[in-house]
């Protein structure tokens, strides 16, 4: 269970961002900063190439943000990502839901159960420690090139950040308010449902957040070394054709999904920590 201690410092870096009575200057502040730091870098890549002279073999791999972004207009337009995005999306989609199906309510059965925390604990430690790129081949020689085992990849690496996370968060709730629901008769569902899961929810959070980049990274290793489509296999086409500003469209669309699950965890979890007082006290 070590990845969890590591995220314990960036939920309370989390939680002391969130402060009652700020500006709406400084609720937007850090994505501001980001989003200039990210076209300060394009326009500083975009000016390189007529402020010094590259030779035509280097011209050869290198490319701007503009012929990326033309590249991109041209193949949404045409229609020739579709399809790969179409086939990347779903490994990731069904891969990314199989692990937190799994992984939330078996982080929370082994976070209340010494025993079962006693009986699962070296596997999930011995897996979570074992480099993914270990399993491709027996799961390529298991599953085939298809849409199968591109599904278990993103399974095997998105699901040990959710069960990690969220047996962690179980272990750390206040004893004080299980006892108190304890009291009043509630059943062991009932601790889990009222007490448990919800105080676990920043831990579960931060889970999900890198279950996410863990899923996108599945999906790029099984195209890249065994799979008969998806983006990463475009990719690794355009990259034998030297088709640098198709290698970069690839990888800013897999950067795009990464970014758009992570809002949408971020929405998640604003909603489901409105109860909590600093959330509270910034309504």
């Amino acid at each position: 269970m070590s990845e969890s201690h590591a995220l314990k410092a960036d939920i309370a870096a989390d939680d002391d961002l969130v402060t009652p009575g700020r500006t709406g200057w400084q609720r937007f502040e850090s994505t501001l900063y980001g989003a200039g730091s990210i076209v300060v870098l394009l326009l500083v890549w975009e000016i390189v190439p007529h402020l010094i002279t590259i030779s035509a073999g280097t011209k050869l791999f290198f490319t701007t943000p503009s012929q990326i972004g033309g590249t991109l207009w041209t193949m949404f337009a045409t229609g020739t990502i579709w399809k790969p995005l179409g086939v990347s999306a779903s490994g990731f989609s069904l891969g990314l839901v199989l692990a937190i199906a799994v992984g939330l309510p078996l982080g929370v059965l082994i976070g209340r159960s010494r025993t079962l925390n006693a009986m699962f604990d070296p596997f999930i430690t011995a897996f979570n420690a074992t480099p993914r790129l270990v399993f491709l081949p027996l799961l390529m020689l298991w599953f085939g090139l298809g849409l199968g085992s591109k599904v278990v990849i993103v399974f095997i690496g998105a699901l040990f950040p959710i069960l990690i996370n969220t047996y962690e968060g179980v272990r750390n709730t206040d004893r004080v308010l299980v006892n108190v629901v304890r009291s009043f008769g509630a059943s062991e569902w009932d601790v889990a449902r009222l007490v448990v899961v919800p105080n676990a929810m920043p831990y579960i959070i931060a889970g999900l957040r890198l279950a996410i980049g863990r899923a996108v990274l599945g999906v790029v290793v099984a195209e890249f070394f065994g799979s008969e489509s998806g983006l990463g296999v475009m990719m690794v086409q355009a990259a034998g054709r030297y088709q640098v500003a198709v290698v970069f469209a690839g990888l800013i669309v897999f950067a795009a999904l990464s970014l758009a699950m992570t809002a949408l965890v971020q929405i998640l979890e604003n909603r489901l920590s409105r109860w909590r007082p600093q959330h509270a006290g910034n309504e």
